[in-house]
C-alpha cells in the first residue's frame, strides 16, 4: 500500500509540475513581458489579471494549493532522493542534483515574491509596474529576482523532460536524448525572457 501511495503521489507531484504549475509560469512571465513595452501595458495586463471572475478561487485551487503540495513532496523526495550512476549517466545525475537544488531556491524565492506582491497587495498595495520597480531598485534584489527566474525556467524545463520520462511520452535513450535538447533550449529562452524582464523593471527605478 506504501508502494501504491508513493506511486500515486510521485505521479502527482509531476503532474501539478505541469498543470497547473508549469502553465501559471508560462503566463506570469508573458504577463510580465508587457512591461518590455511600457509601464502602461504592463499595467493593462496586471489589470486583467485582478480583475479576473472567480480571481480567489482560481488562486486558491490552481496555484497555491497545488504549488503547496508540489513545493512540500518535492522536498520530501529531495531528503530521499539519491545519485543513480547505474541507469544514468553522469550528466542526468548533475540534473537531477540540480533539480532538487532550484526546487530548494524556488520554496525560498516564490514564498519572498508572494510576500512583496500579493501579501502586500492584501493590506492595500496596488499590483502596478511601480511595485516591481520599486522591490527592484536595489542590485541585491536583482541578483534575487535573477536566481530566482533562472531557477524556475531550469527547474520547469528540466521537470518537463522528467514528466515526459515518468508519463512514458519519451520511451528509449534516442527519445530522451531529443527531449534533453528540446527542453535545454526551452530554459535558455525562458531564463534569458525572464533575466531580460527583471532588468527591464531594474532600469526604470
Amino acid at each position: 500500500m506504501a508502494a501504491k501511495g508513493h506511486y500515486f503521489n510521485r505521479k502527482l507531484h509531476s503532474l501539478l509540475g505541469v498543470i497547473p504549475l508549469g502553465v501559471f509560469l508560462l503566463q506570469h512571465l508573458f504577463v510580465n513581458h508587457y512591461i518590455l513595452y511600457g509601464t502602461e501595458s504592463f499595467n493593462r495586463a496586471a489589470q486583467f489579471m485582478v480583475n479576473l471572475p472567480l480571481r480567489y478561487f482560481l488562486e486558491a485551487f490552481f496555484i497555491f494549493i497545488p504549488l503547496l503540495y508540489h513545493g512540500v513532496y518535492g522536498l520530501y523526495i529531495a531528503y530521499q532522493a539519491k545519485h543513480n550512476v547505474l541507469n544514468y549517466g553522469f550528466f542526468r545525475n548533475v540534473m537531477f542534483l540540480l533539480q532538487r537544488v532550484t526546487g530548494v531556491i524556488l520554496i525560498i524565492f516564490i514564498a519572498w515574491h508572494v510576500w512583496e506582491t500579493r501579501v502586500a497587495a492584501a493590506f492595500g498595495a496596488e499590483v502596478n509596474a511601480q511595485m516591481m520597480i520599486d522591490i527592484l531598485s536595489s542590485p541585491f534584489m536583482v541578483a534575487l529576482y535573477i536566481i530566482g527566474v533562472v531557477s524556475a525556467a531550469f527547474h520547469f524545463a528540466n521537470g518537463m523532460w522528467s514528466f515526459c520520462v515518468t508519463w512514458g511520452i519519451t520511451v528509449g535513450p534516442k527519445a530522451q536524448r531529443i527531449s534533453t535538447y528540446v527542453w535545454m533550449v526551452v530554459f535558455v529562452i525562458l531564463a534569458i525572457g525572464g533575466s531580460l524582464i527583471v532588468f527591464e523593471f531594474a532600469s526604470l527605478s
